[in-house]
């Protein structure tokens, strides 16, 4: 006699239930998948997007959907790539820029898209860091890094930036940022980190709105009772720091951009002037300003220079006739200022030292002051004040400047003239030099 077993309730709902799962599994197949998964496939396996694919970028109207969303998907990928898909990705964007015709202002709403969508300026900040990295090796990417210099010209006027100081007190985050960013003087420990920041000193850091927690450039700050003329004496936390209410003097030894992204942006030249002005409210008995700054290209100039050219500027007869003739005389001077200044140098060679140092600080090219650090400071108005022996005997220090160093002088009512006389190609020397 046949039989017919009955259903198990509980089976027959396990059933039904992977049935359910299995319909909405090929449903979601046909469909696709969802925005998440093509962004992650995108981004972990997918290759590159051809030029063609990103015109989009380019061209559709800042509310485009599709755009957007592609934007969005491009800069999550970048700053998420490694050094080789940031220069495909960026050889893609510049063939894509390239097939535009008629420009127009293409390349700035892709840039303005970009930014809306990441909603961050440091994905901005880092594209132009890489584009002037390869703008000579990738055709067309010199186009699209002007426009961005253009945009980030605008978004970080410095009218929207915050000047800040940055204490002991200061969040750790942002300490160690100052350890990274460091470019001038390494910071090799807490210890000499807390010296620089520590109540007898001072330090201040320009920030924007939309990237607060990372200075854009800071400035460290000293002081004494004279113009300081050796930096390890500056650096050193083990000696005792002055009398802050005593000191006449506040000298800037360090200062640092962070972001390579912003190089031409031109903050930097407000920032010592509204440091300034922070400083005299904070401690009105100072009446002088005045830099220990590096001289990062003389070794690389002296090293170029024949002994024709030498001997035009030694001041010693035998010097003289040393360097006649001699391809290598540059070379030879910059082995024996190292040797000087790391043992017992003799007047006679300290003279020369600065005098060469005080020629190369004065060379122009384009207009412009050779040197970078004395653009920056005499394009702010400051005048070269003293040159100072042995004044960092580090070893970057001896490898940029023989351990020669230089103070740049601010004197507020000046600053007008000096810039006046840089425009006409002289930079403007203190009394002690002028005889060099």
């Amino acid at each position: 006699m046949a039989t017919t077993d009955t259903p198990n309730t509980e089976n027959t709902l396990v059933v039904i239930e992977a049935e359910n799962a299995k319909g909405k599994a090929e449903k979601k197949e046909k469909e696709g998948p969802g925005l998440m998964a093509r962004l992650s496939r995108w981004l972990e396996r997918d290759p590159l997007p051809e030029p063609e694919e990103i015109q989009p970028l380019f061209t559709a109207r800042l509310t485009d959907v599709a755009a957007n969303r592609l934007a969005k998907q491009w800069g999550a990928r970048y700053l998420a790539s490694d050094v080789k898909d940031r220069r495909a990705m960026l050889v893609g964007l510049a063939q894509a820029s390239s097939e535009l015709e008629p420009r127009e202002d293409f390349g700035l709403r892709m840039f303005r898209r970009l930014y809306a969508q990441v909603a961050s300026l440091k994905l901005l900040v880092e594209l132009r860091a890489d584009m002037l990295r390869w703008r000579k090796q990738v055709a067309g990417l010199s186009v699209l890094e002007r426009e961005l210099e253009g945009l980030l010209n605008a978004w970080f006027d410095v009218g929207m930036l915050e000047l800040r100081p940055i204490t002991w007190d200061s969040p750790a985050s942002l300490l160690e940022k100052l350890i990274e960013y460091e470019a001038v003087h390494e910071i090799r420990s807490w210890e000499e980190l807390k010296h620089r920041v520590a109540g007898h000193r001072r330090c201040y850091a320009f920030f924007h709105p939309r990237m607060s927690d990372v200075p854009l450039i800071f400035v460290e700050v000293a002081f004494a009772q004279q113009m300081a003329g050796n930096v390890q004496v500056l650096l050193d936390p083990q000696i005792p720091a002055d009398d802050i209410g005593k000191a006449r003097w506040a000298i800037f030894y360090s200062i640092s951009n962070t972001q390579p992204g912003l190089r031409g942006i031109s903050f930097g030249n407000f920032l010592l002037k509204r440091v300034i002005d922070e400083l005299l409210r904070d401690l009105p008995r100072l009446k002088s300003f005045a830099t220990l700054s590096p001289i990062p290209g003389f070794v690389d100039w002296l090293v170029k220079q024949d002994g024709k050219t030498l001997q035009t500027m030694l001041p010693e007869k035998t010097d003289k006739q040393q360097a006649e003739g001699d391809p290598e005389a540059g070379l030879k001077w910059v082995d024996k200022l190292k040797a000087a200044a790391a043992g017992q140098a003799s007047d006679a060679v300290q003279r020369t030292g600065l005098r060469l140092a005080v020629h190369y600080l004065k060379t122009m090219k384009n207009g412009q002051p050779l040197d970078p650090v004395a653009r920056f400071h005499l394009g702010n108005g400051a005048r070269i004040e003293r040159l100072n022996w042995a004044a960092d005997c580090s070893a970057k220090g001896m490898a940029q400047s023989c351990g020669i160093m230089v103070n740049y002088l601010y004197e507020l009512d000046q600053l007008d003239d000096n810039l006046a006389l840089l425009a006409q190609g002289k930079p403007k020397l203190g009394m002690s030099l002028r005889w060099r």
